[in-house]
């Protein structure tokens, strides 16, 4: 028996111009807008047990900025801030939501924006609740095209490892890891009401670099498939990204059609923006008339809350930390004696070393799942690597698993066990030891087999 029912609701969250954008650890602030920024919310309900799924166009939400949109939801709809399934989207053209974010700036802004975000979150999950109607839910696994997606860490001939070498690279030798191009793809027919589509796939939301505020292409995603799909409703929510790019590190001359090469070595712009958006609304195309469709009798929202090892520094390497930190912040980074994205990795690694100088050993997380009669979202507070994602895929037990990162906060990346040996931008930032990989994929599974209980 079919006991689902499915409310949607957007609001806009654009910020004002002059906001700094987070994303690199360069100083940006925004100049105007190529598209608009939106919170997108999902709500679902099975008898009495409602969940809301929330899609936020920033590049992360942090503890702190989380706490205050639950709690704003929570007081305007009543439900409990334990059923609010909260995903960024990762653009890296959105507003920054806290200070600690690799330069310095002017707050004040910030903390305007974060009032303004938190009110149009709770607005489009009331709303959503409010637009409840009686669904059927239907699922499909696409397969995204080549030249949208690249495992962006290259082991070097040199035997050294790099994350976004620079294009043409005679050095590079081969990519470290294996791309998953399945796209999962959710479809709920509503009575009487636009048909909602929820997209999973893992790719960085980094595609349009500059001072525009954009939604990268998720944006695109979404208006080529209202525009397609005669106003269907797209809901983007990340996969295991951690360690995939855009960018070809051997470009044919038609994979530079409108895009260049950024200051990190990668090929950015609102051109390539506008070209994975379209692939990946093509992907969902291919398979939007063939879904299976299944009854929803129950849904169920769990949070299972677990230790992991921090990765606290040596003495030994916190002298040059503490300088290379310093110097960054002085806007210095001409004394770093690295370019690029090497740059950007010795920064971040100073930062990552100096923030855990005196922490304890371990830190607290949680993890998120959600399921909707036999299929399970996996919420990860983080950038988890590809391999992550295929192993939650890979534990079973469900018509279809959804890893979905950036979910209920953000605590970094998680890396396989074999990138902290290899090196490269993730690995030599993350926050945690090599042990995480191990707990996260456990603490899926635990969290799998209490969404069946």
């Amino acid at each position: 028996m079919n006991n689902l029912r499915i409310g949607y609701a957007e609001e806009i969250i654009n910020p004002k111009p002059g906001i700094a954008i987070e994303g690199y650890y360069v100083p940006r602030f925004a100049k105007g807008f190529l598209s608009d920024l939106k919170a997108i919310a999902l709500a679902i309900q099975s008898g009495s047990k409602k969940a809301v799924i929330i899609s936020l166009d920033v590049c992360e939400i942090d503890g702190d900025s989380l706490k205050e949109v639950k709690s704003a939801i929570a007081e305007r709809t009543g439900l409990k801030q334990d059923e609010l399934f909260v995903c960024a989207t990762h653009t890296h053209t959105g507003p920054c939501l806290k200070e600690d974010v690799g330069f310095v700036y002017d707050g004040k802004p910030v903390k305007e924006y974060l009032g303004l975000l938190v009110k149009q979150v709770a607005s489009a999950a009331e709303k959503a609740l409010k637009d409840l109607k009686p669904a059927k839910m239907g699922y499909a696994v696409g397969h995204a095209p080549d030249r949208i997606a690249y495992i962006r860490r290259y082991k070097m001939k040199d035997g050294t490892t790099m994350t976004c070498p620079p294009i043409n690279d005679p050095n590079i030798d081969h990519p470290l890891g294996t791309l998953d191009q399945r796209v999962n793809v959710l479809r709920f027919d509503r009575e009487n009401a636009d048909s909602i589509v929820v997209m999973n796939y893992g790719l960085h939301a980094d595609t349009v670099n500059g001072e525009l505020i954009s939604s990268d292409w998720v944006g695109w995603t979404q208006a080529t498939l209202r525009k397609s799909l005669d106003g269907v409703k797209c809901i983007c929510i990340m996969g295991a990204q951690g360690d995939v790019g855009s960018t070809h590190v051997n470009p044919t001359k038609s994979d530079m059609n409108d895009t260049e090469i950024s200051f990190d070595n990668e090929m950015k712009s609102p051109g390539m923006a506008r070209f994975v958006g379209r692939a990946l609304a093509g992907t969902v195309l291919q398979v939007y008339d063939k879904v299976e469709y299944n009854d929803v009798e129950d849904v169920k929202i769990v949070n299972e809350t677990f230790n992991v090892e921090l990765n606290v520094p040596e003495k030994k390497d916190l002298p040059l930390a503490h300088k290379y930190a310093e110097l960054h912040a002085q806007g210095r980074d001409d004394l770093i004696p690295y370019k690029a994205m090497e740059l950007t990795t010795v920064v971040a690694e100073a930062m990552r070393m100096v923030a855990l100088e005196n922490s304890p050993k371990e830190t607290e997380m949680t993890m998120t799942g959600l399921r909707i009669g036999n299929i399970a979202m996996v919420g990860i507070p983080g950038e988890p690597f590809t391999e992550i994602g295929v192993k939650i895929k890979e534990l079973g037990g469900y018509d279809l698993l959804m890893p979905c990162a950036l979910t209920n906060g953000y605590e970094g990346y998680f890396p396989s066990k074999e990138a902290y040996m290899e090196g490269g931008y993730e690995a030599r930032t993350s926050r945690f030891k090599p042990t995480v990989f191990d707990a996260i994929l456990n603490v899926a599974d635990t969290v799998l087999k209490k969404l069946k209980n």
